[in-house]
């Protein structure tokens, strides 16, 4: 992929997660923090199919180790425009392992951007996170590569584990 066919795709997946994020906000100002996960997601599901957009939901996301596809029963929550995959979720709080796994799930899908939600937050903004692998995105992430940054953010969840 040349410089200009790169700039275009990060400008599509910026303007599709703008789209996305927008949507989550409406769902967030009128049903507030507070539900299960699944409500959420079903509630996002109508949002998206109002606005045209093509999304995927659950869908199924195998682990390949050493040229072995292996059936573990992970599952993407949403996968819009075949392109952005989202995690969502409904906690008192995101903690670095969540993003490690929405890394994760990036890395095995070969997809260069996905969004972390948490709606149980008083408002959406602080619920949200960008999470970028790859090369498309590299300068975002100041120049880190996926396996430093899935490094960094399992260190940070370390204290969490003995809680």
């Amino acid at each position: 992929m040349n410089k200009l066919e790169m700039e275009a795709e990060r400008q599509k997946l910026n303007e599709l997660s703008g789209k996305v994020i927008g949507l989550c906000i409406e769902i967030h100002r009128e049903l507030g923090p507070g539900l299960l996960e699944s409500a959420y997601e079903e509630c996002l599901a109508y949002e998206l199919a109002q606005a045209g957009l093509r999304f995927e939901r659950q869908k199924p996301m195998p682990v390949i180790y050493k040229e072995v596809r292996l059936e573990c029963g992970y599952k993407l929550d949403l996968v819009v425009e075949g392109c952005l995959i989202l995690e969502l979720k409904a906690v008192t709080e995101l903690v670095p392992i969540h993003q490690a796994q929405l890394l994760t799930y990036l890395k095995l899908a070969c997809q260069p951007l996905g969004l972390l939600i948490n709606f149980n937050v008083p408002t959406l903004k602080e619920g949200v996170k960008r999470v970028a692998a790859g090369e498309l995105f590299r300068e975002e992430n100041k120049g880190r590569s996926d396996l430093s940054q899935l490094f960094r953010l399992l260190c940070a969840s370390v204290p969490l584990w003995f809680k």
